[in-house]
């Protein structure tokens, strides 16, 4: 089944071959590199998207001034805006791109709370994710208009982040299970040890070449998120499948045309992977650097040893995993106290009706009692 392609980019069959273009509405079409998860593909794609293509297409008409298609125009002109990393470019142009297709004839100024829950985010009720990022770009646009002085307050104030399934750790039943679908020398399963033993996220682990490891079995990694510099020894598991993988490229990781992956297209050839391994849809690539945390932890790594892994930058983040292992251990030796405690050990042998208090007597009965007693008294002295 062919691979899905992203918007306006089309499949084109001349004369026993195929290629691919870049054609929105009935503009001219524009050549892109063959393989689509390739580096190469998405940074003509992003191009293409933003106007920037060297080719006969005509010159896009500059936005109407005041709506939202001139406002992102603005907006991707700032140094806020220029100064992002590649990958962040990549993942905002979309987003921006796909807000000027459906709204960019909006104006700036006639955006409320309410047009924006029903008209800009309702449509995405059903993909949360995609509602947030939407609200979250959303919200930088808006924040660049007050800055440039198109309005002078926040219209999305109030409006609740859509609640998003958090992404959890891989267990260790998925973990071997993905293992046994993918042999060591494929290439999946080389991506898959590069996840799960460096504990790196995707934008990491699709840019880490074979320069990266030093002659002491050590990874250096720039992480693109947060700017650390990380060395990380490599674990067994990795080391052997690296010692099978092939080196016919810089990138460790490379598509089967033999090129360097773009970001998402690695994301979903790696889903594919985990799709045919059999894996619910709740085990994700990210899900694997949160086990590489968990598993540290339950090795009895600390915070901090976690965080010299993972590349976080607080401490907060790291205590998760540590507090979560604590907790289930600590929960085991207390279940284990429990058992052993001698109070839950003395034996049943009285009936369920033996071993029970006696009444105390009426305070009445006590009065005649006493009576009683004092005239038996009295008769025994005359």
């Amino acid at each position: 089944m062919p691979r899905r392609l992203p918007p306006y980019v089309e499949r084109n069959h001349v004369k026993g071959h195929t290629y691919l273009s870049f054609r929105r509405g009935k503009g001219a079409r524009i050549r892109l590199p063959d393989d689509p998860t390739s580096s190469e593909f998405m940074s003509a794609y992003q191009s293409a998207l933003l106007g920037q293509a060297t080719s006969s297409r005509p010159e896009l008409r500059s936005p109407v001034h005041g709506t939202i298609s001139a406002l992102i125009a603005s907006y991707m002109r700032s140094s806020d805006y220029i100064g992002l990393r590649k990958t962040s470019k990549e993942g905002y142009g979309r987003r921006l791109e796909a807000l000027r297709i459906e709204h960019g004839h909006r104006t700036v100024a006639g955006l409320s709370r309410e047009r924006i829950i029903t008209g800009i985010l309702q449509p995405f009720a059903d993909r949360p994710g995609a509602a947030l990022d939407t609200l979250k770009k959303l919200r930088i646009l808006i924040r660049h208009a007050i800055n440039i002085g198109w309005i002078k307050h926040d219209p999305s104030v109030g409006i609740k982040r859509p609640k998003l399934q958090r992404i959890r750790s891989w267990t260790e039943d998925e973990i071997e299970l993905f293992r046994k679908k993918w042999p060591l020398e494929t290439k999946q399963r080389l991506a898959f040890e590069l996840f799960l033993n460096t504990g790196q996220r995707r934008s990491d682990v699709v840019r880490m070449a074979w320069s990266h490891i030093t002659p002491e079995n050590r990874i250096a990694v720039a992480q693109q998120e947060t700017g650390r510099r990380l060395l990380i020894p490599l674990h067994r598991d990795l080391l052997s499948a690296l010692a099978v993988a092939k080196r016919d490229h810089m990138s460790i990781i490379t598509t089967a045309y033999g090129q360097s992956f773009s970001v998402d297209g690695f994301s979903q050839w790696m889903r594919d992977a985990i799709t045919d391994a059999g894996l619910p849809l709740g085990c994700q690539p990210h899900g694997l650097r949160k086990a590489t945390g968990r598993r540290l932890a339950e090795a009895g790594a600390t915070a901090k040893m976690i965080m010299s892994v993972l590349g976080h930058t607080t401490l907060a983040e790291a205590e998760r995993y540590t507090e979560e292992a604590d907790q289930a251990s600590l929960a085991v030796d207390a279940v284990a106290r429990l058992e052993g405690h001698k109070a839950n050990d003395f034996p049943q042998t009285q009936s369920a009706g033996l071993g029970k208090p006696t009444k105390k007597p009426k305070k009445s009965e006590g009065v005649r009692q006493n009576w009683r007693s004092l005239g038996e008294g009295a008769g025994e002295a005359l």
